[in-house]
């Protein structure tokens, strides 16, 4: 049974499970500032531990209330524990949108290596496929530098994937700079990881116009053919005339 109560700030403590890897962010200053003039309209949840309360949801109210200076807050509080505590708070740092990639990838492979989902569960859960779920644990596995701008939101996902392949440490310090400072798409860093794979010193590399996409192949024109010479011709290159078969039959004829 869960009753709504408010505690001492020095109570509460953050849950193992709070993945944000940081909180030096403009959200949080927002946040304290709505809380100073309206209060914590939303209780956290929380278990209690001994004296103290570990946060299981309400871990970004939290540290804002304690920006906004805020002296006690409004808890649920739970008896529920183990999987069930961690099945709450996986579950909000799933959900929230302010999580960066690199932060929604540490969660899901939390949620997996503790078993509290497998992935065909979580998958369900996200409305995501198998595929879309494994990317994620693989972005985990890219250099750190890549997963730095990432976080930061310097670098788009996409774009970064291609630095994240280039395995020369000081080659890819160097472009990564680059990407940051210039602003650089998927189709830039593509072409610039063609290049190192190339053997192209970076300040070239750099230069490299951007990669093309997936050009169509140019459509075949129908071709038939000539009714005089009966070679094929292209249709573009044959006069539309009105002749019937009869005639078509006796020119062809001549012809011969």
């Amino acid at each position: 049974m869960a009753e709504i109560k408010q505690i001492p700030i020095e109570k509460l403590r953050v849950g193992e499970h709070d993945v944000r890897l940081d909180y030096d962010d403009e959200g949080i200053d927002d946040l304290a500032a709505s809380i100073r003039r309206i209060g914590v309209i939303v209780p956290l949840l929380v278990c209690a531990r001994g004296d103290s309360f570990v946060v299981t949801a309400g871990h970004r109210r939290l540290r804002a209330a304690q920006k906004a200076g805020l002296v006690e807050l409004p808890c649920c509080v739970r008896d529920d524990s183990g999987p069930v505590q961690s099945e709450v708070s996986i579950a909000e740092n799933l959900f929230r949108q302010e999580l960066s990639p690199v932060e929604m990838a540490s969660a899901i492979k939390d949620v997996l290596e503790k078993n509290i989902m497998d992935i065909h569960e979580l998958a369900a859960s996200m409305h995501r496929s198998l595929h879309w779920v494994s990317a994620q644990l693989d972005l985990l596995t890219w250099p750190a530098d890549v997963l730095e701008v990432i976080h930061n939101g310097k670098l788009s996902v996409s774009a970064a994937s291609n630095l994240a392949l280039v395995n020369d440490e000081f080659y890819r310090a160097f472009l990564v700079r680059n990407a940051v400072d210039s602003g650089a798409t998927a189709r830039t860093t593509a072409a610039w990881l063609q290049a190192w794979r190339a053997g192209m010193p970076p300040a070239e590399a750099v230069n490299e116009p951007p990669v093309d996409g997936q050009r169509p192949a140019t459509p075949a024109l129908p071709q038939a053919p000539c009714i005089v010479c009966n070679q094929l011709q292209r249709t573009d290159a044959l006069a539309m005339v009105m002749v019937c078969t009869s005639c078509i039959s006796a020119i062809r004829g001549a012809v011969r």
